[in-house]
């Protein structure tokens, strides 16, 4: 069954909570999926930084080099590609090195046109679909046996305000976000008979990644909050 919460007022990550935990996170290139594969490293864990840019996950592989963290692995790829062979390919590398899987983030989206849904263009608007719903899709499903042999797994998928409520010219992305929410809450209910994989949804609400700035130009940067470096809610 599905439910709202927020962050307990007294939660406070105790040091190396996620000492030997191996977790994938997707759009780990930059922005606010950088901050939190920093973040899991900090906090003691292994981390898969999954992109489709390698040079901006190889930057991030050598900061957390830099700074002394459990040694991270590196994952190129494309959520907008619809092969299937090449998600089991993902997941039998992370099988053949690591045995299990304990996290995976879904960070990876892209923002599309905003545009009228009258005047929307077919080939982004399927675009946008494969790579913030079609694409998650696949990859959770074919990494899900690796979660489940963790024995206490969790999903975390990102939503969006736009993905509660439809806001005019928010098109394809405000749709894929209620995609989002639909899978999330379908995957936990199953999930929850099993009792092995906590499935959540977070909203990371205005942080200041390059697709806040897409959708919103004219926004000062400095008047939007910034990724917290801690990122409590993802921590919890």
């Amino acid at each position: 069954m599905s439910q709202i919460f927020t962050l307990p007022d007294n939660f406070s990550a105790p040091p190396n909570c996620l000492q030997g935990k191996t977790i994938l996170v997707t759009g780990a290139g930059d922005g606010i999926g950088r901050r939190i594969a920093l973040a899991y490293a900090e906090q003691g864990a292994t981390v898969i930084l999954l992109g489709k840019t390698q040079e901006k996950i190889e930057a991030v592989y050598d900061e957390i080099e830099s700074r002394k963290f459990p040694q991270a692995a590196l994952c190129p790829f494309d959520l907008s590609t619809t092969d299937p062979i090449a998600y089991k390919q993902v997941a039998e590398t992370i099988r053949n090195n690591f045995g299990k899987l304990d996290g995976l983030l879904h960070n990876a989206g892209i923002l599309g046109n905003r545009n009228s849904i009258e005047s929307y263009k077919v080939k982004q608007w399927l675009e946008v679909m494969q790579v913030n719903v079609n694409g998650v899709f696949m990859l959770t499903q074919t990494l899900l046996p690796l979660l489940k042999s963790s024995g206490s797994a969790s999903i975390i998928f990102t939503s969006s305000g736009v993905g509660r409520k439809g806001r005019a010219y928010w098109g394809a992305y405000s749709v894929s976000k209620f995609a989002i929410a639909g899978l999330a809450q379908i995957l936990a209910d199953e999930m929850e008979v099993m009792n092995t994989v906590r499935v959540n949804s977070i909203n990371p609400g205005a942080t200041r990644p390059r697709m806040r700035a897409a959708a919103y130009p004219p926004a000062n940067p400095y008047t939007i909050k910034s990724p917290d470096p801690r990122l409590p809610l993802h921590l919890y």
